[in-house]
């Protein structure tokens, strides 16, 4: 069955193999927050342990978890984080800028840091306006387009949340259209924290759209 992304809690996973890494996305939690394992050999990754531990423990199963990566600070996104690290002896990653409000962080990320998934790379990049600690993660793959996972500063439709504070907003829509938008292809597919995935080159068009609108 082909990938969509459409996942819903309670629901089966979605899984998408690459030749070098398999990403399975899961709904967990009463906000429907997604979480990412991603795979490649031996070793596996989770993007958000956000809700619903015995979800997420059952889908990482007897290969264990090297690691987790919690991508901003709200608490929707972390509520199994504590359960996850202390059932597989994980180290918890996160930027330093919002470790201080997640439960277990074991090092923390910053921009152009390298996170590791067997031989697979994923690039930090730092998106300040959702929260000030906000990060996505790079994979490009080597035989194909590359892999984007957002948490809650890029959806299908809009930034993230800024909750009307034009100064966050303006950092976020600027990080966003910089880092991202400018730099990499159309191609590129995301993964947020909650929804459904897309394409920079969905979205792209409607970039001046969001920035006038201020949300």
């Amino acid at each position: 069955m082909a990938y969509t992304g459409d996942v819903s809690r309670g629901g089966a996973p979605a899984v998408r193999t690459l030749d070098h890494l398999t990403i399975t996305k899961v709904s967990v939690g009463p906000m429907d927050n997604n979480a990412y394992l991603l795979r490649c050999g031996d070793d596996q990754l989770l993007i958000d342990a956000a809700n619903d531990d015995e979800t997420l423990l059952a889908l990482i199963g007897d290969a264990g978890l090297a690691t987790v990566v919690t991508t901003h600070r709200h608490g929707d996104h972390w509520q199994a984080l504590e359960d996850v690290v202390s059932a597989t002896g994980a180290r918890s990653l996160a930027h330093a800028d919002d470790a201080g409000e997640i439960p277990v962080v074991t090092a923390t990320l910053a921009e152009g840091d390298t996170v590791t998934v067997g031989d697979c790379s994923l690039e930090v990049i730092h998106l300040v306006g959702h929260t000030p600690g906000s990060i996505a993660l790079l994979y490009q793959d080597p035989n194909g387009h590359g892999h984007l996972w957002t948490g809650d500063s890029l959806f299908p439709g809009g930034v993230g949340n800024t909750h009307g504070d034009k100064e966050n907003f303006a950092s976020l829509i600027d990080d966003v259209e910089r880092k991202l938008f400018d730099r990499l292809p159309d191609d590129t597919w995301f993964y947020p924290g909650h929804g459904k995935d897309s394409t920079l080159g969905a979205e792209r068009p409607h970039l001046a759209e969001w920035r006038a609108r201020g949300w």
